[in-house]
């Protein structure tokens, strides 16, 4: 086992890790930037280490930087969290060249189910179901619009760098093809440095569900079922919650074992997520992979009770898994809370915390890295808590989430609370009627 994992990373994340390494007796490192100085991870871990000023490229993305801390606090692994430099191939190989073990994925996975084409072409090899499109990167406008005419509209163009939403666009019929294209061209290009796109079938009324799995060095894989991840704004994550309202019984079994097929073709290390999206048919069709912890993770380790951070140190280590599935034993849900004002279009709203009450009770878990007198810098990701709720079964979840949220106070800045607690409300959600295109039309007046 390790002796002492540095943590790449900041906020709720950083101090989730440092909280498991605790318990397993090993010790932690925390890296900051200066505009994290005061950040409770840099106070609760064993060290800290500065790496640098607030912008990301020059602390949280410095590799140099990070490896350089590892090595003068003889940290012998690194744990890159979620974002920055999680999915990062380079970062991962860099760590192996200086015997530090990345606790994820190896470089030559993350490049494979990086490039959103070679994962789909890999997954589809494997006999998961996949999005009819094309085969690979599309080499001109006309080949796309004749595949686009075969597959049937409406479709949709990817960037195969993409993330985030950007480089894609839905094209609903051939006499809007040119325009989509050229604007999806010239969005990847600004974005990632890579224009080129590919072509899927475009689904309609689908939900956003994904398989969490693990896998060990021994090429064995097992599941912890699903996430459901529909309730999302601009393809940026907003609530989830497990088991799916939408899931049965039959339709999960299916998607656990299309999950396993697909990690174990790859002989895939760690804790990853494969993402898909499943129509008003229920038929599913492999999305992505994240090489990494989801921000989500917490719904399925209260669900399972199984600690993913833990299982993630314990599989780098070498420890083999019990290949046994996990299957949910109660309900969970979780709220991003964001320092952002959703009455006016989700501006960020980074500031000084006034007054902060956190919410208790049975079923009830923050996780969260602020507290009062806490200033947001306005460098980085705008989430600044988790609040994740457990029950019985969905309407007690409900219930008890719009409890836990009336409950939390955070004063000197505008937060998603006032959304949150009106989706606890709303008919559509309570009655688990909702794909990814809810929010594209839903009320946000009075927030």
């Amino acid at each position: 086992m390790f002796q002492k994992i540095l943590i790449a990373n900041r906020g709720e994340i950083a101090l989730r890790i440092i909280r498991t390494c605790r318990e397993m007796g090993i010790k932690t490192v925390a890296v900051y930037s200066t505009a994290d100085k005061d950040s409770l991870h840099v106070r609760f871990a064993d060290e800290a280490v500065c790496i640098g000023p607030a912008p990301s490229n020059l602390s949280y993305l410095s590799i140099p930087n990070i490896i350089a801390a590892a090595e003068i606090t003889n940290a012998d692994a690194i744990h890159p969290g979620y974002g920055f430099l999680s999915e990062n191939a380079e970062f991962s190989k860099v760590c192996e060249e200086n015997q530090i073990k990345f606790i994820g994925a190896s470089s030559s996975m993350i490049d494979m189910m990086g490039d959103k084409v070679t994962a789909k072409e890999t997954m589809k090899k494997a006999g998961v179901p996949t999005i009819p499109g094309s085969d690979g990167l599309l080499s001109s406008i006309e080949e796309g619009m004749e595949i686009a005419k075969k597959a049937g509209y409406p479709v949709i163009l990817k960037a195969t760098a993409g993330g985030g939403g950007k480089g894609m666009r839905v094209v609903h019929d051939e006499s809007g093809f040119k325009k989509a294209w050229d604007d999806a061209r010239q969005e990847a290009g600004a974005a990632f440095g890579n224009p080129e796109l590919y072509l899927e079938k475009f689904v309609e009324e689908p939900r956003h569900i994904e398989i969490q799995i693990v896998g060990d060095s021994n090429g064995k894989a097992c599941h912890l079922s699903e996430r459901d991840c529909s309730i999302q704004r601009r393809h940026q994550k907003l609530i989830e919650e497990t088991p799916s309202p939408f899931m049965t019984d039959e339709l999960r079994l299916k998607m656990g074992e299309a999950a396993i097929k697909g990690a174990e073709a790859i002989g895939y290390e760690g804790a990853g997520t494969i993402e898909f999206l499943v129509d008003k048919h229920r038929n599913f069709f492999f999305m992505e992979m994240n090489t990494r912890i989801q921000v989500e993770h917490p719904i399925t380790e209260e669900v399972t009770d199984y600690d993913l951070i833990k299982e993630q140190i314990k599989v780098a280590a070498g420890v083999s898994i019990s290949g046994k599935n996990y299957f949910p034993k109660k309900h969970s849900l979780e709220c991003r809370i964001n320092a952002e004002d959703p009455g006016k279009g989700f501006r960020p709203s980074p500031g000084k915390i006034t007054n902060l009450h956190l919410p208790g009770g049975h079923g009830v878990r923050v996780d969260s890295h602020i507290y009062a007198g806490y200033t947001i810098p306005p460098n980085y990701d705008s989430m600044i808590a988790k609040l994740i709720v457990s029950g019985q079964d969905r309407e007690e979840c409900i219930v008890r989430m719009k409890r836990a949220l009336q409950e939390f106070v955070i004063e000197g800045i505008k937060t998603t609370i006032p959304f949150h607690i009106k989706m606890m409300d709303d008919k559509d959600f309570k009655a688990g009627n909702f794909t990814t295109k809810f929010l594209d039309t839903w009320d946000f007046s009075g927030l």
